[in-house]
């Protein structure tokens, strides 16, 4: 049994229903073409699920599980220059997505309407990432 397979197994408390929130967006990041998702745990603080793209930055998204209170919820974050945010949901956190401006969606629940505005956030991001490794999602040094 793997540590995410573990952690998921383990999990077994969930009144709001952010555990399915996760699996849904796990699900999503497993779909996502040439993403690697790995686990990242972080014992007690978080525990960590990173899209990883074949080039550029390390990550496209991380969907962090956090706790609050004894109360779990999901932190899901993205580089600010590759979503954007219609209805004004996330957090614009400066510096903080591997040191570069990100912004953060919390997620405590499973409700559809929360779930699935992360989910396009999801799919915005992967598809800056699919643009030629010279843009600003590659990082390209001019000098290289």
């Amino acid at each position: 049994m793997t540590e995410l397979e573990a952690f998921i197994n383990d999990w077994t408390d969930d009144p709001s229903g952010v555990k399915k929130a996760f699996l849904r967006l796990k699900s999503v990041l497993d779909g996502l073409n040439e993403v690697t998702v790995s686990f990242v745990p972080r014992p007690p603080m978080t525990y960590s699920l990173r899209a990883e793209p074949p080039h550029g930055r390390p990550v496209i998204t991380m969907v962090d599980v956090a706790s609050l209170d004894g109360e779990k919820f999901l932190s899901v974050c993205f580089y600010a220059d590759t979503i954007t945010d219609p209805e004004e949901r996330g957090d614009l956190i400066p510096g903080g997505l591997l040191s570069k401006d990100g912004y953060c969606f919390d997620v405590d629940s499973d409700e559809d309407n929360a779930v699935s505005y992360v989910e396009a956030r999801i799919f915005e991001a992967a598809a800056a990432f699919s643009l030629s490794e010279d843009d600003t999602c590659g990082e390209v040094d001019a000098n290289d």
